[in-house]
């Protein structure tokens, strides 16, 4: 039954037994389980964020809300599932950075008013990071070393083709005056599986958050150089940014928000609106943050969405910048 038809009825049933219900669909909502999509793989920081925010959100809900991800096709196959989904509450979804680069890329025309924002609970910088053992001993070490290599002698992963984690090191090449192509972009569904690749041997540099490189840090099988950042970070301050540790200017990072489908009603809207920004607030939710590294932060709404639409342009001038934009 649709919204509409549930309104005029709930709003029928109201008058014949004497209540007026003034929101029918915020009454009802949610029926059952809201799922929640996660466009990147288990193990990164939108998976690891998601399900923390999505544990404590069905407590405010009273209903599950299980969390699936949909990887594929450089973070489209997720992000589609929450647009193309039923604005009834059923679906919500974390969108990410990539919204604003997947159609500049030529991937899909997926943007971000394909979404009902709503709100954006966490961005973080980027960071570079090497193998432990590796040779390159700071970020000197390693841009010295790109200046001598042959295009696309060395490989890099962290995140998918145009992904945050790819802007960060194009952004960073150009910075230092190294072409784009000096270093190969192999492409990953997230950071996790990126990280793991390099700890493997599989490529020589990967981007990605420091949250998402800790444990690897903690395993002793990755370190990091520098991050993508205009000051160091209150839990690492031995790490360098960008600027101290090469003397060029850059910084990049990436963000998360809780979205739902264009349409959602807007009583849907409020409570969902209200459950989530008592969920960021919550002190268990707090804690995981802080413990791991990750910022936080609550922008609700229409500032959220004016936040999306300025993070699309801002973008899309970034891929054109670096040869990557269609």
């Amino acid at each position: 039954m649709s919204i509409k038809r549930r309104h005029a009825f709930a709003l029928a049933a109201s008058l014949v037994m004497g209540t007026f219900y003034s929101s029918p669909a915020f009454a009802e909502w949610p029926e059952g389980p809201v799922t929640m999509v996660v466009p990147w793989g288990a193990g990164g920081g939108t998976d690891a964020t998601a399900r923390m925010i999505a544990n404590l959100l069905q407590k405010e809900l009273g209903v599950p809300v299980p969390v699936v991800n949909r990887t594929g096709g450089s973070g489209v196959v997720g992000h589609a599932a929450i647009a193309d989904a039923a604005p009834d509450g059923n679906t919500i979804g974390i969108a990410t950075l990539e919204i604003g680069t997947m159609h500049h890329l030529g991937l899909t025309e997926l943007d971000y008013k394909a979404y009902t924002p709503i709100g954006l609970y966490n961005s973080d910088p980027a960071a570079i990071f090497v193998r432990a053992d590796s040779e390159y001993a700071d970020m000197k070490a390693l841009l010295e070393a790109l200046s001598k290599a042959a295009d696309r002698e060395l490989k890099a992963s962290g995140s998918a083709q145009g992904g945050v984690n790819h802007l960060a090191l194009a952004g960073m090449l150009a910075a230092a005056g190294l072409p784009v192509e000096r270093v190969a972009w192999v492409p990953s569904e997230g950071a996790a599986p990126g990280l793991q690749d390099l700890a493997a041997g599989g490529v020589t540099i990967a981007t990605a958050s420091m949250p998402e490189g800790e444990a690897l840090m903690q395993a002793g099988r990755i370190k990091p150089l520098a991050i993508f950042s205009s000051a160091r970070l209150e839990k690492y301050p031995d790490v360098p940014t960008f600027q101290e540790a090469s003397g060029h200017g850059f910084a990049m990072g990436s963000w998360r928000g809780v979205v739902a489908p264009a349409g959602l009603a807007p009583e849907v809207v409020t409570k969902l609106t209200d459950a989530v920004a008592k969920v960021v607030n919550d002190p268990a939710y707090l804690s995981f943050m802080q413990e791991r590294g990750y910022a936080t932060q609550w922008t609700p709404g229409q500032e959220f969405e004016t936040f999306m639409a300025t993070s699309d342009a801002t973008l899309g001038e970034t891929l054109k910048s670096v040869g990557l934009a269609k």
